[in-house]
């Protein structure tokens, strides 16, 4: 019997926010296995905010989403039938084709996961893109020591919140940025950051991080750019160091660069700027010390669960009105 999925395309690239009238639903019949080969029941995809730059033209350093075609992404299921030696039917798999509830793909392009000792979406969480990306640019980039005093813009997000956390595992003192008091509460109650700034209730984010900050900032970890970006330029000490993830304030308007850019030469700062996937030679220590934090309770993650293939576009701006604690989820039950 012809399996049919449902798919999210794009329908028109945005101008400023994006919006509903942007994304379409298309049922799509998908052809018979054809030997390596492996359908897949997608339970959850990620959307994420790299995903709105995506939705432009232009080079980057990922495939823009083509106009009329079925947007992809992270996405974790069950097989549900099988023509590779690989897999068989229940295997749980990750792979890069959400958006849609049902996946047709080779077996090479899956990766077989252990869902044991924890949930099968955590691979799109702490496990995964967004949990290596906290991994290598903080240990890898920032390097901090015992001591120092290390700021993470978004700290209540996906990765922000790894990154807190990690931090405070390396005998760090963190200052985290949120924009609503519920996210500043699960921060410094649950995941015992020291100082959270309610950007929404500050009139100058720097005068805030310096009081958070009396004897400045080692490391920055950023995932907003704009005036964040700016005050922690001028909060830094000499050789703080500034793994540069994300810019999600600026995703949907120009970038404008900090006015304090010569600062940078001054106090010898180093800005760095990354994409995780250009490091995967660092995925298996990754994941053994994160699976290790995890099932130690040193580790603690949360997740905002949109349900349907049909929310996911309201999930994906979400990310962008501050709707998410932890990471955003699409449950496709």
């Amino acid at each position: 019997m012809p399996v049919v999925a449902r798919e999210i395309h794009l329908k028109s690239r945005p101008s400023g926010l994006a919006s509903r009238h942007l994304f379409s639903q298309v049922q799509t019949t998908l052809p018979a296995l054809a030997s390596g080969q492996v359908l897949v029941r997608n339970l959850f995809m990620s959307v994420d905010p790299y995903m709105r730059g995506r939705m432009n033209e232009g080079e980057s350093y990922i495939a823009p989403f083509e106009v009329g075609a079925v947007m992809d992404g992270a996405a974790v299921g069950l097989v549900v039938e099988s023509a590779d030696s690989q897999y068989f039917v229940g295997d749980a798999v990750s792979h890069f084709s959400g958006w849609r509830d049902r996946a047709l793909l080779d077996a090479a392009n899956l990766t077989p996961i252990n869902i044991e000792r924890v949930s099968i979406q955590a691979y799109l969480g702490a496990l995964g893109l967004p949990g290596h990306a906290a991994f290598y640019g903080l240990l890898h980039i920032a390097k901090p020591k015992a001591g120092e005093t290390v700021f993470v813009s978004s700290a209540a997000g996906a990765v922000g919140s790894l990154v807190a956390q990690i931090a405070k595992l390396k005998g760090c003192r963190v200052i985290g940025s949120v924009g609503s008091e519920a996210k500043a509460r699960w921060l410094r109650d649950e995941l015992g950051v020291d100082v959270v700034i309610n950007y929404n209730d500050e009139p100058d984010l720097e005068v805030a991080l310096r009081r958070a900050a009396p004897e400045g900032i080692d490391v920055y970890f950023d995932n907003v750019g704009g005036a964040h970006l700016e005050a922690a330029i001028a909060v830094a000490n000499k050789f703080a160091r500034f793994p540069l993830c994300g810019m999600v304030g600026q995703y949907n308007s120009p970038a404008v660069g900090p006015s304090n850019i010569y600062t940078v030469i001054a106090k010898s700062l180093l800005l760095q700027g990354f994409i995780g996937i250009n490091h995967l030679d660092t995925w298996a220590d990754f994941t053994q010390n994160m699976s290790s934090w995890i099932t130690e309770g040193l580790i603690s993650t949360r997740e905002t669960i949109v349900d349907g293939l049909d929310s996911a576009p309201e999930a994906l701006m979400g990310l962008f009105s501050g709707d998410n604690v932890g990471k955003m989820l699409v449950r496709l039950g």
